[in-house]
Parts: structure tokens; C-alpha cells; sequence
């Protein structure tokens, strides 16, 4: 048990440690479930050999899931199947296919459908456990997330404050 999964434990930012949170992915078809855990900076999905996960009856590679430099994982789905959000409003690059996963982000492949799932302290959503009273609530801003790639929190036009309600 950590101190964000101990009992009485209220989120404050959702920002933690590089690939901090038990990323996962739980996966279901008709009467067979089951969980991956995502330990790889590239997960590729699909029937071929060598792929990080492989679902049977599935594109050979039917998507990827990409583990960025801001500490998100990103879904590109390559083959048929479908996604929980606008892909063309996502903060990704990767075109229509392709979209930031939060906790509960859902998307199919094939007869298979996967829901991605990261402890709350470290989904880099909504900060505080969300908001209060609904989407035109605002909410407390959270600090800026830290650079990952040199271990320290960076400075930003906007106070250094990464959530920021109007």
C-alpha cells in the first residue's frame, strides 16, 4: 500500500512519479476477462507474435499504445473498432485514430474490448478528484506537471499552473 492508496487518502494534483499509477488495461470478451498490466513504453495490440499484448481473431497489429514524454499513454488504433472520445479534439498527434487514455477510456478490437486504468494520483486528469458541481464548476488549478525527462517541475507562461479554469 502506498501513501495515495491508503485509507482517508484525498487526490490532491494528479501528478506523480514517470509511469507511477498501475497503468493497465482490462480486458473482456463475452465470458473471458482478464488484465494487462502495461510495463513497456510501447504496447502493441493484435495477433502477431511478438506483440506486448496478443488478442486472438484481431488485425495483426490492431493498435498501439504509446507511453509519451509527458508521461501519457496514448492509443493509435490501427485496425476497425471503436473509441470512447473525438479522437479529431484530442491533445495527440497522431490524426483521427489516436487519443490521450484516462482512467475508463474504453476501445475495442476486434470481439475484444479494453478499458484503460491508472490510480487516480497519477492519471494527469482532472486534479483534486474532479470537480465539484459539474463541468462549469471551477475547480482548484493544479502545479504544472513535472518535466520527466529532467526530473523537476518547469516553469510556464502561466504561473506554472497546468489546470486553469476561466
Amino acid at each position: 500500500m502506498t501513501d495515495q492508496t491508503a485509507p482517508g487518502y484525498e487526490p490532491t494534483t494528479t501528478h506523480a512519479d514517470w509511469g507511477a499509477g498501475d497503468p493497465r488495461l482490462l480486458i473482456s470478451r463475452e465470458d473471458d476477462r482478464s488484465i494487462h498490466h502495461i510495463t513497456t513504453d510501447t504496447v502493441r495490440i493484435g495477433l502477431a507474435e511478438g506483440n506486448e499484448l496478443r488478442l486472438s481473431d484481431t488485425d495483426p497489429v490492431h493498435a498501439t499504445i504509446t507511453h509519451d514524454e509527458r508521461d501519457e499513454y496514448v492509443l493509435t488504433l490501427h485496425g476497425a473498432g471503436e473509441m470512447n472520445a473525438n479522437p479529431l479534439s484530442a491533445e495527440t498527434d497522431g490524426g483521427d485514430r489516436s487519443e490521450i487514455l484516462r482512467t475508463g477510456a474504453r476501445f475495442t478490437a476486434g470481439p475484444w474490448t479494453l478499458v484503460f486504468n491508472r490510480d487516480e494520483f497519477a492519471d494527469h486528469g482532472r486534479p483534486f478528484g474532479g470537480r465539484e458541481g459539474g463541468e462549469f464548476d471551477d475547480q482548484p488549478p493544479q502545479p504544472a506537471r513535472p518535466d520527466y525527462a529532467q526530473g523537476e517541475t518547469r516553469e510556464s507562461d502561466d504561473g506554472g499552473l497546468e489546470v486553469k479554469d476561466g
